[in-house]
């Protein structure tokens, strides 16, 4: 796989964790916790499809600077950080959502 390919993985998997992450949101607001705990399973699997190339590119540098470093590289880093703090912060928001009674 082209470099900019892996690196353009690595926004689309990230940005469709992301905004699984808000769904599940939506779905916690609601008082949907089956429908936000499926979204967010599934935000976890496109984080994982994410880290995983950006696991072997760093895998591939051997801490060597092997790898050109482009603007669009480190804006999957980008991509990637926000979606994995969303999907953290969001997880705990559905948990504080779940202890509390919906309020109309």
């Amino acid at each position: 796989m082209e470099l900019e390919e892996q690196v353009m993985g690595i926004i689309i998997n990230a940005g469709q964790s992301r905004s699984l992450c808000y769904e599940a949101l939506s779905c916690a607001k609601e008082g949907d916790f089956a429908a936000a705990a499926e979204k967010m399973k599934e935000a976890a699997h496109f984080a994982r499809e994410a880290h995983l190339v950006q696991t072997q590119l760093i895998e591939a540098d051997e801490g060597e600077g092997k790898t050109k470093m482009t603007l669009v590289m480190v804006h999957a880093q980008d991509h990637l950080m926000t979606s994995i703090l969303a999907k953290e912060l969001i997880g705990e928001l559905i948990a504080i959502y779940r202890s509390r009674p919906l309020h109309a």
